[in-house]
């Protein structure tokens, strides 16, 4: 398969089976179709490149190993981003870095971050978005690569990181409101 076509979830599927067979090398196109956006959320969670680089490599290695135990029952992407986001919250959790830097017990009396400044930000407001994503939790961080930027739908979202659906919005709504009141300190 050629770089710049685009690859359906049959190409995946007929991947999965030649890579199950024993042609490692038909690991390749899924490794070259997922590793920039595997990486990106990876760096997001971790923030720092150089782990994130070799986390994504381990990511890999492990989606490699255990291949056979995909049973297709999500797609593979949602899979894959699912243990790429286990092992990005996992080393962040063996840093201790952690940090809960906000009380969500206020979150309802904060002014809400518009949904628009997450997707289509200006200039002045992606700079104060940066510094405010910068603050988030690792798995809120995730959460934000994961459906603003990955535009992965709710449902997908709460697949990969073990939540709710329902869960999965509330957090969202308090995640806009989180960066909507650092962005407004900024200012």
């Amino acid at each position: 398969m050629q770089s710049n076509q685009v690859m359906t979830h049959h190409d995946e599927e007929r991947l999965i089976r030649k890579v199950l067979e024993g042609n490692a090398e038909a690991f390749a196109s899924l490794v070259e179709r997922y590793s920039r956006p595997i990486f990106a959320l990876v760096v997001r969670i971790v923030g720092q490149r150089e782990e994130a680089e070799e986390l994504t490599q381990d990511i890999f290695v492990k989606a490699y190993t255990k291949l056979s135990s995909f049973g297709g029952r999500s797609a593979f992407s949602t899979w894959l981003y699912r243990i790429a986001t286990n092992e990005a919250l996992s080393a962040v959790r063996r840093r201790r870095k952690h940090l809960h830097l906000f009380d969500f017990g206020h979150a309802e009396r904060l002014p809400d971050m518009p949904e628009e400044a997450l997707t289509d930000p200006t200039e002045e407001q992606e700079v104060a978005l940066l510094a405010a994503l910068d603050r988030l939790a690792p798995d809120e961080q995730a959460l934000v690569q994961l459906h603003y930027y990955e535009n992965r739908p709710l449902s997908e979202c709460s697949v990969i990181l073990s939540l709710s659906e329902t869960n999965t919005k509330v957090r969202l709504h308090r995640i806009r409101k989180k960066l909507g009141l650092w962005i407004n300190e900024k200012q």
